[in-house]
């Protein structure tokens, strides 16, 4: 698909409506964001590590799935019209650090809150947790995967092509690692808000992934139904000699051409 880019109108409503949208989330909950936030920190404010831990969960979620869809438009070439392949490629690796950044500081902030503490070891081994252990214990393991996915992408070049694609399905296990432990283990999986986010999220993967199988079943067939191209003898091959043409017999009386072009007169013959 050839990159055509979006041309100023385009690219002017697409921004406005993103602006539109932001401004009406944060004029929804904005303030009631922010009064939650002082009374609790006048009342309770060994509690606050407890609300900024729920609060980096999620933005880490968001990262990781955007991350994974991201590498999915790629590999289905949906946004190869309108934006360039390298920046694609680079913000579906940005995603994935950033979610892995913001899932580490999430664990450290658990370290932190006074309410379920949490050693230095419940945080870096997996199913000891003292809140939940199987499904920390997934999200600990999920941590684990998208690092080892984030280090493919700097060893590209010497782990090759083939097994950076390989490692880079793992993708797929973070995904669903991140959204069970969300689910799970999360405070705030009651809420519809929430619940919502979970189900948007992985309505979202499952159908790009079903989009990028059908298509890559189609590729296929479409690959095998068009003929086989003739075959040609490569070259330096061995191919049977041509056969030379027929000639009569010399005429020793014929003109003779020299190297410039000029012709002698033919000389009578003894």
């Amino acid at each position: 698909m050839k990159y055509r880019g979006l041309s100023p109108l385009q690219l002017g409503t697409v921004w406005v409506v993103f602006m539109v949208a932001v401004g009406v989330i944060v004029g929804a909950t904005g303030p009631r964001a922010v009064t939650a936030l002082a009374d609790l920190a006048q009342v309770a404010p060994s509690r606050l590590p407890w609300v900024a831990t729920r609060l980096v969960a999620f933005l880490s979620y968001f990262a990781i799935t955007g991350s994974v869809v991201y590498g999915l438009l790629l590999s289905t070439k949906i946004l190869d019209a309108v934006a360039h392949r390298p920046v694609s490629f680079a913000l579906h690796q940005d995603l994935a650090a950033i979610g892995f950044g913001l899932a580490g500081v999430h664990a450290v902030l658990l370290g932190l809150d006074a309410t379920v503490p949490f050693s230095l070891g419940d945080m870096l081994v997996p199913f000891v947790a003292p809140y939940r252990p199987l499904w920390v214990g997934v999200g600990q393991l999920t941590l684990y995967v998208v690092g080892v996915v984030i280090a493919s992408f700097y060893l590209r070049r010497r782990i090759g092509q083939r097994t950076w694609r390989l490692l880079h399905y793992l993708t797929f296990i973070s995904f669903v690692g991140a959204t069970a432990h969300g689910i799970m283990s999360g405070s705030d999986s009651g809420t519809a808000w929430a619940w919502w986010s979970y189900v948007g999220a992985t309505a979202l993967v499952v159908f790009l992934t079903g989009y990028r199988i059908v298509t890559g079943i189609t590729a296929s067939r479409e690959r095998a139904s068009r003929p086989a191209p003739a075959s040609r003898s490569a070259p330096g091959s061995l191919s049977a000699p041509r056969p030379l043409p027929a000639m009569g017999p010399l005429d020793l009386r014929a003109p003779v051409h020299t190297l410039t072009g000029s012709r002698e007169k033919a000389r009578p013959a003894p």
